[in-house]
């Protein structure tokens, strides 16, 4: 009986010890859950502006132009209501599909749109709504640029969106001393960067609100 015993310890006892020496050198496996956040995309599920975006390349494809420049503007209109919830979840894939959007829109509203350049710009469109975080060509020079000494693009060198801009000029507004001599001219620079803004030119629009923070912090 003891020798049976001494037998079944001297097999158990290697057994155990390498299990624990396997389990402790080999990598976890990462939870479905894990898993899932490491793979979720940067501004969530996209699959309802992709279905929009496939109903405009079909109509543009049969060259109905009027129900295409329709079913555009509701893409339009569906990312401008989810644009705040989606800039803070990715600024910079965010700013690349709003870019990619801005591109069909010129495209498809153009006095004679050109058909060649309207499916292109519905092509790259898909291809950012597939992949937001990727680059491309249409990217322009990673330079940030300034209006007196305020940022007013992202890493890329795109515009910041005008609505942004805003906030940060009343957010300014609202704990500065502004001098007497200067209310006149924050005044104006506001109204005119709101002008800019509701006409969807957010270049213009960020150098007036630009031009505000600065004197407002003079």
């Amino acid at each position: 009986m003891r020798n049976f015993l001494l037998s079944t310890v001297l097999i158990i006892v290697p057994v155990v010890v390498f299990a624990a020496g396997y389990a402790a050198l080999t990598p976890a496996t990462a939870t479905p859950q894990a898993a899932s956040a490491q793979a979720a995309p940067p501004l969530g599920d996209m699959s309802a502006f992709v279905a929009i975006t496939s109903d405009v390349q079909k109509r543009a494809s049969q060259n109905d132009l009027p129900n295409a420049q329709a079913r555009i503007t509701d893409l339009e209109t569906a990312w401008d209501e989810q644009a705040k919830a989606l800039r803070q979840a990715n600024a910079a894939a965010w700013g690349n599909v709003d870019e990619a959007i801005d591109n069909a829109l010129s495209a498809i509203r153009a006095k004679t749109p050109d058909p060649a350049k309207v499916d292109q710009t519905l092509t790259m469109l898909q291809e950012k709504l597939a992949n937001p975080s990727g680059s491309d060509g249409m990217k322009k020079n990673g330079t940030q640029v300034t209006v007196a000494g305020i940022v007013t693009t992202d890493a890329n060198g795109r515009a910041l969106p005008c609505e942004v801009m805003l906030d940060q000029f009343r957010t300014a507004r609202a704990a500065a001393h502004i001098l007497p001599a200067n209310v006149d001219r924050v005044d104006t620079l506001e109204v005119k960067g709101t002008e800019r803004c509701n006409a969807d030119d957010d270049t213009r629009a960020d150098d007036f609100f630009a031009q505000g923070i600065a004197l407002m912090s003079n």
